[in-house]
């Protein structure tokens, strides 16, 4: 999904200094979690995500990471990521509107940021079912894509825009699907403003 050069700017304007300070651990119900409505069909880059790239819905992990370690190499994938990929259009890239995979060497969009994340988090050690890509209209309602990072004190947003990683209601963003948290190779609609 393309992003205009003024924000990811702003985006890097917001780079925030140092750890993420998080409250007490919450309940769904307490509005730190994303809630959903319904099933959703996948977005329309996503539809062979799951055939694409095994990882990418997977529900297995592979090592346990206390809640310090996942935040601390949460953190550090989401800065590397950030300073080392270049953004790139789909169609700049792939002569397409819409292409959802991994960023190559020449750059890519905000999807392919959030699946650059993902497979690097997994394979850190961070369990699948708490890394969801999310569809989310942006502060201008820009079609774009995060990642979402289930902590235990709620969900997280990384963001190729900005370094800062937020709860999801400080982004200002619409939230519009996700990643079924239960089951990733199916989506569930989100509609839910931050």
């Amino acid at each position: 999904m393309p992003v205009s050069v003024a924000a990811r700017a702003l985006g890097i304007c917001a780079v925030c200094i140092g750890g993420l300070a998080l409250a007490p651990a919450a309940h769904a119900s307490d509005g730190v979690f994303i809630p959903f409505i319904a099933s959703s069909p996948p977005p329309s880059g996503a539809i062979n995500l799951c055939s694409q790239y095994d990882w990418a819905c997977a529900a297995k992990r592979s090592v346990k990471l206390s809640s310090q370690q996942e935040l601390k190499v949460v953190n550090q994938v989401n800065r590397r990521v950030n300073a080392s990929t270049r953004e790139v259009t789909d169609q700049s890239q792939y002569k397409m509107r819409e292409r959802w995979a991994l960023p190559t060497s020449r750059g890519g969009d905000c999807e392919d940021f959030a699946l650059l994340k993902k497979r690097d988090l997994i394979h850190a050690g961070v369990d699948p079912r708490k890394l969801l890509i999310a569809t989310v209209l942006d502060t201008r309602r820009t079609p774009h894509a995060v990642l979402v990072y289930r902590s235990a004190q709620g969900d997280l947003i990384l963001d190729n825009l900005t370094n800062r990683i937020k709860p999801w209601t400080a982004t200002r963003y619409l939230f519009l699907r996700m990643q079924n948290p239960k089951r990733p190779s199916q989506w569930v609609g989100v509609y839910g403003r931050s």
